[in-house]
């Protein structure tokens, strides 16, 4: 083929078979420290999906004083060369190289982890990401810890990896080579020479017990872009200087620094922030050096990726992040399938996963990090075709759809607005979350390849649903806003999502009640500020929208600062009142117990998450042979559901989404991809109309079970009376008598 991408690339002895890798990361997968089987399995899939170079485990660690940060590979353990052998032989068997990087974190962690022992750098110089205070390095810690370098690296050579590359941008190789971070008066210190000593140290430790054929590569900031760090003329000298010692086979380039979130989105950037923003000037590099040049910054779509190879640019082009969101890009390329390709949307949920401690998750690909329970590539049925019928088109409902469809059922969806997308409509409305909209076109292009019946501007009843004769009911109906959290006055605010969906305009002052601590509470103040009404937002919370990660939290801190929000933490709303055509808002403060003032606004917005939108599901419930009960553990362990709790029924009935909780959208779409197309054996044909005239029937007035004789139940017959019918007659008569 004369792709760009899929032209072979030879670093030293090296044959790698395409242009495409996946850059170091750590997915937060370890056991102890240590390569377990699910992370085998992450990096195996991505050799299965075709990728030339797997750079895995992010930030391995080389000494016992180098604590992990966030779950890292602890290289300077022995019992680490058995699991990384697994590794590096499953993605060798599938023509893949396993390169890994080695570091000391420095700073760059806290003292309160593993042994408890100081946090060193080259000076005492604090990093506010990460909040220790460092002990500046003596002699005996410089020795000790060039050592390990060497150790380290020898234990990766010894379980097969192809090779390494250094971590210099933040950590402690660089921390000596930056003015910003290190202020010493010796041989390590002061001059750009002695500033390269440790580095140089460990390069000359490293070749000393690799020897010189294992490849030896570094990922460095070419440009800290700092007032306190350096240019891009000193990084493009310090770079000629390791190229110059022979030592070094490759160059993974980074602009930026990492001290603060907000510095660290520009290396990592986050939904909204521009595209490959630093491709040009790591091409520049590679032009200058004339030397292997690797990079990866949010590139994230085939046509960036091409150019960049195309034009020069680049060696090899990372795609970290996008392999997290579809890890067999490269095959779909060679099969000519790249729309196919499930886009990575940037909404940093596989880094937010990892600090949170569940290891790394995409916010679409449920598969990811589950390969060994919910493998990447759907499995046909095995057994009999099913009618399915899902109700709603949100990313739980599309992505049901998607699995059953792909399983080789046949599915209708029926979506009550003019197009799919449910909350994710909402969600994109503001310019740091616009790209989420991939995570529904992504879902409709492939249920308009499998074939799938979508139908809009269906606001589907019982009758609607029963008409189309289903063997399983999935109700993804979702979630209406709630904001009834307010001891008085909850009426007289608007939601969160009022203002997203634009039916309400935002006032000259809003104040944002966000008892929620995600995304919808903010994106509302965005878009009132943005508007340019002057806005405050409170929170019971001790920080603002804490379940947002760094990454995501930074673009809100900077706007809410550029458009001087307001943000009142420890404090909730508890009424509100008129006060002409203003409202009177009070506030209260869990901490005193009492009210600790008020605020006069024109507007108030609540966001509290959501309550089901669950009418329809039980309105079928009783319909249903489960009576929408969900057997966990057959979801679990991807098993049909064989509950038939209703002999009776004539249909299998669950919901998923927010029709059945206030979740994210990984929970959703986890959810549906589990349990999508592992239904039980076919109901067989119902009886018309005996099984529709049950003899319970459920009234949305009342939200209950009522019985009814069979002259009763042949009013309340699904086939005959619309919903809004049997609700009346239910209203008048909601347990009518036995005609006996």
């Amino acid at each position: 083929m004369n792709d760009p991408l899929l032209q072979p690339y030879r670093l030293k002895h090296l044959e790698l078979k395409n242009r495409i890798m996946s850059t170091a990361h750590e997915p937060g997968y370890t056991e102890d420290g240590l390569v377990g089987e699910r992370y085998v399995r992450y990096h195996e899939e991505k050799a299965r999906g075709g990728i030339a170079l797997t750079m895995i485990a992010g930030s391995t660690v080389v000494s016992k004083d180098s604590a992990q940060a966030f779950m890292n590979v602890q290289a300077w353990k022995d019992e680490v060369v058995s699991g990384l052998r697994r590794l590096a032989e499953a993605c060798h068997d599938r023509g893949t190289a396993v390169m890994i990087q080695l570091t000391h974190l420095g700073r760059r962690t806290n003292w309160n982890k593993e042994h408890w022992l100081p946090v060193l750098a080259p000076s005492m110089v604090r990093e506010p990401a990460h909040r220790a205070f460092p002990k500046e390095m003596e002699d005996w810690d410089i020795e000790r810890v060039v050592r390990d370098y060497g150790l380290a690296a020898a234990r990766m050579a010894e379980a097969g990896l192809d090779g390494i590359e250094f971590e210099a941008y933040g950590h402690l190789m660089d921390q000596f080579w930056s003015p910003a971070t290190n202020r010493r008066g010796d041989q390590w210190g002061g001059s750009l020479d002695n500033r390269l000593r440790f580095a140089m140290a460990v390069l000359d430790e490293v070749r000393g017990t690799v020897g010189p054929d294992f490849i030896v590569g570094i990922r460095m900031s070419l440009d800290e872009d700092w007032r306190k760090g350096y240019g891009r003329a000193a990084g493009l000298e310090i770079a000629r200087r390791f190229i110059a010692t022979g030592k070094v086979d490759f160059l993974n380039v980074i602009k930026g620094h990492i001290d603060h979130d907000r510095a660290l989105t520009d290396i990592i950037p986050v939904a909204g922030m521009a595209a490959s923003p630093h491709l040009e000037f790591a091409g520049g590099i590679r032009a200058e050096t004339r030397f292997p040049v690797f990079h990866a910054n949010k590139i994230a779509d085939i046509a960036t990726a091409r150019h960049a190879i195309a034009t020069g640019q680049l060696d090899m082009v990372g795609m970290t992040r996008a392999h997290i969101a579809d890890p067999h890009i490269v095959n779909r390329i060679i099969e000519g399938r790249e729309d196919d390709i499930r886009p990575c949307v940037g909404a940093t949920y596989c880094l937010e996963s990892v600090y949170a401690g569940t290891g790394a998750l995409c916010v679409h690909n449920p598969s990811t990090g589950r390969e060994a329970s919910l493998p990447q590539l759907v499995e046909p049925r095995s057994g009999p075709r099913r009618r399915i019928v899902v109700v709603g088109a949100g990313p739980a409902g599309l992505e049901a759809a998607r699995v059953a469809g792909e399983r080789g059922h046949d599915v209708v969806v029926l979506e009550a607005a003019n197009r799919p997308g449910g909350q994710i409509l909402l969600a994109a409305r503001t310019p740091n979350r616009k790209d989420l909209i991939g995570i529904v076109d992504w879902r409709l292009a492939r249920l308009t390849r499998l074939g799938i019946d979508v139908r809009c501007n269906v606001l589907a009843g019982m009758g609607d649903v029963l008409a189309l004769d289903p063997d399983v009911v999935l109700v993804c109906t979702g979630g209406v806003p709630n904001k009834e959290i307010l001891d008085e006055g909850s009426g007289l605010a608007v939601s969160s999502w009022d203002l997203l969906a634009g039916t309400v305009s935002p006032a000259a002052e809003v104040l944002v009640f966000d008892d929620n601590g995600h995304q919808p509470g903010m994106q509302a103040a965005w878009l009132a500020a943005d508007a340019g009404s002057r806005v405050e937002i409170v929170s019971p919370e001790r920080t603002f929208a804490p379940e947002l990660g760094a990454l995501t939290h930074a673009p809100y801190a900077e706007f809410f600062q550029e458009h001087s929000v307001t943000i009142t933490i420890n404090t909730r709303v508890s009424r509100l009142e008129r006060r002409g055509n203003r409202l009177r808002a009070t506030l209260f403060s869990e901490f005193t117990g009492s009210d600790v003032g008020e605020r006069l606004v024109d507007q108030v917005v609540i966001e509290h998450g959501t309550l089901p939108a669950d009418d329809l599901y039980f309105e079928l419930r009783g319909l249903s042979v489960n009576r929408g009960e969900v057997d966990y553990e057959a979801l679990i362990q991807r098993q049909p559901q064989e509950i038939r709790s209703n002999p009776e029924g004539a249909f299998q009935l669950f919901r998923l989404g927010d029709a059945v909780v206030s979740r994210n959208i990984h929970a959703g779409v986890s959810f549906a991809g589990r349990l999508g197309g592992f239904f039980n054996k076919p109901m067989g044909r119902r009886r018309e109309p005996a099984a529709l005239r049950t003899r319970d029937y459920f009234c949305s007035s009342c939200r209950r079970f009522a019985s009814a004789s069979a002259r009763f139940s042949a009013m309340i017959d699904a086939t005959t009376v619309p919903t809004h019918r049997r609700t009346e007659i239910h209203r008048k008569r909601c347990t009518p008598p036995d005609p006996a």
